[in-house]
């Protein structure tokens, strides 16, 4: 009941909810063939040192890579490939990445 008369009042005042943005898979399909080097064409890579992509949470890809740029996480190669990356670009990566085939669980 309080939710709703939250949203009921943040409408009523003009407010804007946050809506979260997803990113666009086509897009991101476009811009992941720098990935591909290590991360392979779909996000799944051949070498073991190099993280599978493909398959992994959207949000959780997005995160880290916002991560890489700002310094929170360390990888000198990955630093460099995020820097040029718009929040936009992070998204879209993440939303297409986040689709692959690749990371299953054993039960």
């Amino acid at each position: 009941m309080k939710k709703t008369l939250f949203i009921l009042a943040a409408v009523a005042l003009g407010f804007s909810l946050p809506v979260h943005a997803k990113g666009n898979y086509e897009a991101g399909k476009a811009k992941s063939t720098t990935c591909a080097a290590c991360h392979g064409a779909d996000g799944v890579s051949s070498v073991p040192s190099f993280p599978k992509l493909a398959g992994q949470h959207r949000d959780y890809l997005y995160h880290s890579l916002k991560d890489y740029k700002s310094g929170k996480r360390k990888n000198p190669i990955m630093a460099g490939q995020v820097q040029t990356l718009s929040d936009a670009d992070m998204l879209d990566l993440a939303m297409y990445f986040s689709k692959q085939k690749g990371l299953t669980l054993k039960y």
